[in-house]
């Protein structure tokens, strides 16, 4: 009888509990809580202790071992950090750097050795500075290979010769890297 009524839809649904889940609720945690006393009971103290002794010891490595993997990671992040905190700012100097390497070239044409002298000096400063900050030029040229994991091709022309096919003909502005990680890729012409 109890096991048709209870497929049975047979009123509203309450939030109270039947009789029969109070029977089940209340028989086998009674039953868990006896055995689990009757166990330890049976154990002389000695032994209950060197159990309880290393449960805590097991407890204490894993604790000890996870805490020590979040200090690995966390020092991990933070050299990464200190590593790129100026990548921000490093590439909002890469077009002064580019302005000055134009200017530079420019008034190299117009025969004044002083201005020269002074715009080389202020030059070599700012890169000097730049690379001191950990920024480093990515090395590309004419006549190298063409990679696109370390330069980014603009155009295609045809090559100048057959040895110039699928080379690096033109490097139309320079690469920079920030320790490994390279923050802005050369900008090549390759020929074709």
């Amino acid at each position: 009888m109890k096991f048709k009524n209870i497929f049975k839809n047979t009123s509203t649904m309450t939030t109270e509990k039947t009789e029969i889940d109070q029977e089940i609720e209340g028989t086998p945690v009674e039953t868990q809580a006896n055995e689990e006393q009757a166990s330890i009971e049976e154990l002389p103290v000695e032994e209950q202790l060197a159990l309880d002794l290393a449960a805590e010891k097991d407890k204490f490595l894993r604790l000890f071992a996870e805490f020590e993997n979040y200090k690995r990671r966390t020092s991990k992040e933070r050299i990464e950090l200190f590593k790129t905190a100026n990548q921000e700012v490093l590439l909002a100097m890469l077009p002064v750097l580019d302005d000055f390497d134009r200017a530079l070239v420019e008034i190299s044409k117009s025969g004044d050795e002083s201005l020269v002298k002074g715009v080389e000096l202020i030059h070599e400063k700012l890169k000097s500075t730049l690379v001191g900050k950990g920024l480093e030029e990515v090395e590309v040229k004419a006549g190298d290979a063409f990679d696109a994991d370390f330069a980014e091709a603009i155009t295609q022309i045809p090559a100048p010769s057959d040895k110039m096919k699928g080379k690096i003909v033109d490097v139309l502005e320079k690469g920079y890297k920030l320790g490994e990680k390279i923050i802005r890729f050369p900008k090549v012409v390759i020929g074709n």
